[in-house]
């Protein structure tokens, strides 16, 4: 189906009725869309504790990251691996962001969470599995915060247009979309990472898109080079995994990057930026 069609069923979403690009304003000059500045997420896959995500936001605001994410509820495949702390970890979350100045992103995976999180989170993230949890989408839809929302790892463009339109829906046009690769058939990466879908949702939609070259390819090596790609096709930021010591990270260890290939990514980036004038 191609993807210039239907945009009467994304009305609120789609640039055909908007045409100007939608920019999130977080106060003190802190933008996300439109020609502004490249936005840095990054932060370990899950909280693990207090200390450590006090430690991870300093070094990461060092390198230049606005925002600091991290998981206190964790969707794991494996229902013996670690599910996160919970509403505590929230708290530590919250209190680093206050140390360092960062903004504070985590992911919400239910409904009755939604609530809770209001008072810890700066910005919700929907992952690529709850991308389609349409009551969930319906719930944050009715909020004020931004919504950083992932798209399905088999979801179609339309599809990931359709889900951002249920949160607009409700009223809230705040939302960020987030290419995090898909599953194919290819066997060397944990996903494909579609960067044909940033150019596609510049033409279509007026929403912000950032890119996570984390999960989109599940290896701490390919970050680099997938970050610098996704600038040059035009991603508005960037959403990264980062741990001090990717081997002993409760979640995630083989695509977090540390703190020193975190300052090759922003160096590697800025370069790609300069260039295409962003």
């Amino acid at each position: 189906m191609s993807p210039q069609k239907h945009s009467e069923n994304i009305p609120l979403v789609s640039r055909e009725y908007h045409p100007n690009d939608t920019v999130i304003d977080f106060g003190n000059g802190l933008k996300i869309g439109g020609n502004q500045s490249l936005t840095l997420i990054a932060g370990p896959c899950a909280i693990e504790t207090e200390e450590l995500i006090m430690d991870i936001a300093a070094h990461v605001k060092q390198r230049g990251a606005q925002f600091l994410r991290g998981g206190a509820f964790k969707a794991r495949t494996a229902p013996h691996t670690f599910q996160g702390h919970g509403e505590e970890a929230l708290k530590w979350l919250k209190r680093a962001g206050e140390k360092t100045g960062l903004k504070v992103v985590s992911e919400v995976l239910d409904t009755q969470h939604v609530d809770m999180m209001e008072e810890y989170v700066d910005v919700y993230q929907v992952g690529a599995r709850n991308m389609q949890h349409f009551e969930l989408l319906k719930k944050l839809g009715k909020k004020k915060k931004p919504v950083l929302l992932k798209r399905g790892m088999s979801a179609t463009l339309e599809e990931f247009l359709l889900a951002a339109e249920y949160i607009a829906q409700g009223g809230n046009d705040q939302i960020i979309l987030c290419e995090r690769g898909i599953r194919t058939f290819n066997t060397y990466s944990r996903n494909t990472l579609d960067l044909n879908i940033v150019p596609w949702m510049k033409k279509l939609s007026h929403l912000p898109i950032i890119v996570d070259p984390s999960h989109g390819t599940g290896a701490a090596e390919m970050v680099k080079p997938m970050s610098m790609a996704a600038v040059a096709c035009g991603a508005d930021g960037l959403l990264i995994e980062v741990h001090p010591q990717p081997a002993e990270a409760w979640s995630d260890g083989d695509q977090s990057i540390t703190y020193e290939m975190l300052e090759e990514v922003v160096a590697g980036v800025r370069g790609i930026a300069k260039t295409v004038r962003r």
